[in-house]
């Protein structure tokens, strides 16, 4: 016959029961936290690996050796350009007979200035200003008229005209005489060359340094230019030629130096 269980029996699987419950509830609890301090681990890992990363942004991982050459590069040309500027000063008792004054003189000297086959887009004006003319006495300012002040700046391109162009500020009185220069209309084509000049010199220091210090040139890091400063003869007067109307100067155009300076990085190893 099958045995009934008695009430000790029931009561100690009960308890057996319960301790069962509170040790599964400690492995859970053993578990979670294990899981916890592995997320933080894994947390702060990434952390530091990412500040890590940017700690070295913009650094390579080792220093790159270099050195840098320098040289220049020089074209001799003759400018086919030359630059001025003249102009007129009135003065009237209202700002109106000044003008007229002004534009007169002007005008004579742009019909004058195309006559020596100057196109009208190298004829521009460069200044006009009209501002009045006071008289202080006894305390006192009056109004007594207006200045008118315009100048045209001139290219010109037949050099031969040079001097005629400037022997017409003693013609008609002008005020207003600008300095002449010259200059190379297209100077590219010399820039290029002096460029070619200046890399050749740069090739020959860089063969010449790399066997000096026992290393290999990698290539190039880097490379910089600019245009320096070209030494040029720009007129020479014989004779003034000022308002009193002298003769006209004898003009030399010279010469120019296109300059280009090179600096180039060189990697090494």
């Amino acid at each position: 016959m099958p045995v009934k269980p008695n009430g000790s029996e029931k009561k100690c699987c009960g308890e057996t029961h319960a301790c069962c419950n509170g040790f599964a509830k400690k492995i859970m609890l053993t578990l979670l936290g294990i899981l916890l301090v592995y997320i933080i681990v894994l947390v702060g890992t990434i952390i530091r690996n990412n500040l890590a990363k940017y700690d070295v942004i913009g650094y390579s991982d080792k220093m790159e050796r270099t050195i840098m050459i320098e040289a220049d590069g020089k074209v001799t040309a003759k400018p086919d350009i030359a630059m001025t500027s003249m102009g007129m000063t009135a003065k009237g008792k209202t700002v109106l007979e000044a003008q007229q004054k002004n534009t007169e003189a002007v005008n004579k000297l742009i019909v004058k200035l195309k006559g020596f086959n100057i196109a009208s887009d190298d004829i521009q004006t460069a200044n006009y200003s009209v501002y009045p003319e006071y008289d202080y006495k006894d305390g006192s300012t009056t109004l007594i008229g207006y200045n008118i002040s315009q100048s045209v700046q001139i290219k010109i391109r037949d050099l031969k005209n040079a001097d005629k162009v400037l022997g017409l500020a003693g013609l008609f009185g002008l005020k207003i005489v600008g300095g002449l220069s010259f200059t190379i209309d297209d100077s590219d084509v010399y820039i290029a060359e002096a460029r070619q000049k200046a890399m050749e010199k740069a090739a020959e220091k860089a063969r010449v340094l790399s066997q000096m210090l026992g290393v290999k040139i990698t290539g190039i890091v880097s490379y910089n230019e600019y245009e320096a400063d070209g030494k040029g003869v720009y007129y020479k007067a014989v004779e003034d030629y000022g308002m009193g109307g002298g003769a006209t100067p004898t003009i030399e155009s010279g010469s120019m130096d296109v300059v280009i300076h090179v600096s180039v990085t060189l990697g090494i190893k």
